[in-house]
């Protein structure tokens, strides 16, 4: 995937989750296990966000990009993450995805909240 295809992803996502009331913390947090797209909160709640952005379904569709391996990856970024900041509040872990259309110059995006649980691994 090409980066400014990924860069309008995530930007996509970000705008879309401020319009929806929830406030980003920080963007592309890395680790040695791997990197969390957007980690935003919403009533006291930490929301660990992975952003996926297709142009076709020759690789599949956006969602299928979320493999275990993937999953495990971001679940670990996410203990990493509070660990390093000392944070003690609950999470949860969505996916959005945008499928882009470049017919219509136009995308639709999807917001899965509670995508998958941090307790399998």
């Amino acid at each position: 995937m090409s980066n400014t295809l990924s860069q309008f992803g995530e930007d996509t996502a970000a705008q879309f989750l401020e319009h929806k009331g929830y406030n980003i913390i920080e963007r592309n947090y890395h680790s040695p296990y791997g990197e969390i797209d957007i980690i935003c909160k919403k009533d006291d709640l930490l929301i660990l966000v992975e952003v996926k952005a297709r142009k076709s379904h020759a690789y599949g569709a956006a969602l299928d990009a979320i493999t275990e391996q993937k999953r495990e990856k971001i679940i670990k970024t996410a203990y990493h993450y509070l660990t390093k900041r000392e944070l003690d509040i609950p999470i949860r872990f969505d996916v959005i995805t945008l499928e882009y259309d470049n017919k219509r110059k136009d995308y639709e995006l999807k917001h899965i909240k509670n995508a998958f649980l941090g307790e399998d691994y």
